[in-house]
C-alpha cells in the first residue's frame, strides 16, 4: 500500500540540472523583479528610510550636541512628527516616491534640493511660530539646520541607489503592448524618446501584422499568440499596455485583462500609461467625452478651487509689492535701452475663451508690435529680440507685469500660457481637444512649461497641449506646488526663454 523508495517510480525531489537551473533562474528572477512588479514597493521603502533616517539623525545630532530640548520627550516627538510630515510631503510634490522618476537625473537632484530648503523653512517657521506661544518647543536651531544638511546627501545618494536597481531589475522585463496599428506605432514611437529603458514586445490581436515591424527597420517586430504571452506575465512582463481601438478587442479577452488588472499585473490603457510614465495626455487616443471621466477635480466643488483664488490675490498682490522697486528699475532699463513703450499689450485667451489684454516688459523691438499672421512665432536667437529683453526673457522678469492680470482676475499664477488670440484661433482649426485648455485660467507658468521648452511651431503646440490637458485633469494643490518647485529651478537654472 505505500510506494518502495528504492522503486522505479521516480522521487517527488530527484529533478534534472536543468529543471534545477530553471527553477533557480525563476527564483532570482523573483526576487529581483519585485520592486518592478509592484509599483508601490519602491516608494514605500523610500518613505520608510525617510522617516526612519531623520529620526535617527535628528536625535543622534541633538543627543550629542546636548540640546536641552532633548530632555523633554513629548515636545521633542512632536517637533520630530512635525518635521518628517513636511518632509516626506515636500518629496511626494516632486515625485520622490514615484519609481516612474528618474532620481539619477541631474533635474530631480536639483528639485530634491529645492524641496529639502523649502521642507526646512516651512517646517521652521511652524516650529518656532508655536515656540512663540509654548516656550518648551523650541529646538535648536544649529541641531535642525545640521539635520538637514547630513539628510539632503543621505536621501539623494539611497535614491539614487534604489534607482540603479530599478533599473537593472527593469532591464529584465518588458511591457507586452496589445496591438499594432496606428495607436501602438505612436506609442512605440513616443516610448522609444523618452527615459523608459525596458523593452518592448507587440501582439497582433488578430495575426494580421505577425513578423513585421511596428514602425520600421529597427523597430519591434510584431508577434503573435496573445494566449501564452498573458499566461506567462508574472515571468516576463511588468505590465501590459493595450495600444488597440476598442472595437478591435473581443469580450472574452477584455474580460481576461481586467482579471489580470485585479489579481497580478499592472494593465494599462494609452492613456493611464502616459498619465502615469509621462505625466501628460495622449492627444490622438482622447475623444470628446474626455472632460466627462470621472476623476476631474475640476468638475467637483472643491474648496481648493475657491483656495486657489485667495493665494492668487495674497501673492500676486504681496509680489507687486515686494517687487516693486525691481519694477521700476526694468521699466527704467527698457526705457534707456529701447525707448517708449516700457510695457508689451496683447489681447489674449482667458478661460472660457474669454479675452484679456496681458501684460509684459518689452522685449522686442517697438516696431514689430503689430506681427503678421504668417510670423507669429519668437524663435532661439531671433534678431527682433532686444539686448535687454533677452535677458529679461532668460529670467523670466519680462513676465512680471503679468502679476496684474492675476490680481484683476485675469489669469493665474499657474495654469496653462495664454496664447495670442491669433495663435489660439489657428490652433483650434488645427488641433484637436485644443480649446479643452480654456477649462481653467490661463497662468504666468505652469505645467506645460515647466516640462517642455518654448514653442516655436504648431507641433509644439500639440506637445505641450498633452501637459496642459494633464494638468487639467489633475488639478490640485499637490500638482500646482510640483509647478512651484520646477518653475524656482527653471530660472535659477537659466532654462527660460
Amino acid at each position: 500500500m505505500f510506494d518502495d523508495p528504492l522503486g522505479s517510480s521516480p522521487r517527488p525531489d530527484a529533478q534534472s540540472g536543468d529543471e534545477i537551473a530553471a527553477k533557480a533562474k525563476s527564483k532570482r528572477r523573483t526576487k529581483t523583479s519585485v520592486f518592478v512588479a509592484h509599483d508601490w514597493i519602491a516608494g514605500l521603502v523610500c518613505l520608510g528610510i525617510d522617516i526612519v533616517s531623520w529620526i535617527l539623525l535628528y536625535g543622534a545630532i541633538s543627543f550629542l550636541r546636548r540640546d536641552e530640548f532633548f530632555a523633554g520627550p513629548f515636545e521633542f516627538i512632536l517637533v520630530d512628527v512635525i518635521q518628517v510630515f513636511v518632509i516626506c510631503q515636500a518629496l511626494f510634490m516632486i515625485g520622490g516616491y514615484d519609481r516612474n522618476n528618474d532620481m539619477r537625473a541631474l533635474n530631480y537632484t536639483a528639485e530634491h534640493i529645492l524641496a529639502m530648503i523649502g521642507a526646512a523653512a516651512v517646517s521652521s517657521l511652524i516650529v518656532y511660530a508655536a515656540a512663540a506661544y509654548d516656550s518648551s518647543m523650541k529646538p535648536s536651531r544649529g541641531v535642525v539646520l545640521m539635520s538637514f544638511v547630513i539628510f539632503l546627501p543621505w536621501s539623494i545618494a539611497y535614491r539614487r541607489a534604489i534607482a540603479r536597481t530599478l533599473a537593472k531589475t527593469a532591464a529584465a522585463r518588458a511591457f507586452l503592448v496589445i496591438g499594432s496599428g496606428e495607436l501602438a506605432a505612436r506609442f512605440y514611437d513616443t516610448y522609444r524618446r523618452s527615459p523608459n529603458r525596458q523593452r518592448l514586445e507587440f501582439v497582433d490581436i488578430e495575426g494580421e501584422r505577425i513578423g513585421q515591424h511596428i514602425a520600421g527597420s529597427g523597430s519591434p517586430i510584431i508577434e503573435g499568440d496573445l494566449a501564452t504571452k498573458l499566461a506567462n506575465l508574472n515571468e516576463r512582463y511588468s505590465g501590459v499596455v493595450i495600444a488597440e481601438r476598442v472595437d478591435r478587442i473581443q469580450p472574452e479577452l477584455l474580460e481576461r485583462l481586467v482579471r489580470t488588472q485585479f489579481q497580478r499585473t499592472r494593465v494599462y490603457t494609452l492613456e493611464s500609461f502616459y498619465e502615469a510614465h509621462w505625466r501628460h495626455v495622449p492627444v490622438h487616443s482622447i475623444d470628446p467625452f474626455w472632460p466627462l471621466q470621472m476623476g476631474f477635480q475640476l468638475a467637483r466643488n472643491s474648496p481648493y478651487h475657491y483656495l486657489k483664488r485667495l493665494f492668487d490675490v495674497g501673492l500676486a498682490g504681496g509680489l507687486l509689492v515686494i517687487c516693486s522697486p525691481l519694477l521700476g528699475l526694468i521699466a527704467l532699463a527698457v526705457l534707456l535701452a529701447n525707448g517708449k513703450p516700457m510695457l508689451f499689450k496683447q489681447p489674449r485667451v482667458g478661460r472660457e475663451g474669454e479675452i484679456f489684454t496681458a501684460l509684459k516688459f518689452r522685449t522686442m523691438k517697438a516696431s514689430i508690435q503689430n506681427e503678421t499672421e504668417e510670423d507669429i512665432y519668437t524663435r532661439e536667437g531671433d534678431p527682433r529680440i532686444t539686448r535687454v529683453g533677452r535677458w529679461l526673457r532668460k529670467l523670466r522678469l519680462d513676465e512680471l507685469p503679468q502679476l496684474w492680470n492675476v490680481l484683476r482676475g485675469d489669469m493665474s499664477l499657474i495654469g496653462p500660457r495664454a496664447e495670442w488670440i491669433k495663435c489660439a484661433e489657428r490652433y483650434e482649426k488645427k488641433i484637436p481637444f485644443y480649446h479643452f485648455r480654456h477649462l481653467v485660467k490661463p497662468g504666468i507658468t505652469g505645467w506645460a512649461q515647466v516640462n517642455y521648452p518654448y514653442g516655436e511651431s504648431e507641433e509644439d503646440a500639440i506637445e505641450k497641449l498633452k501637459y496642459d490637458l494633464y494638468y487639467i485633469r489633475h488639478y490640485s494643490l499637490k500638482l500646482d506646488a510640483m509647478i512651484v518647485l520646477k518653475t524656482v529651478h527653471t530660472v535659477l537654472f537659466g532654462k527660460g526663454r
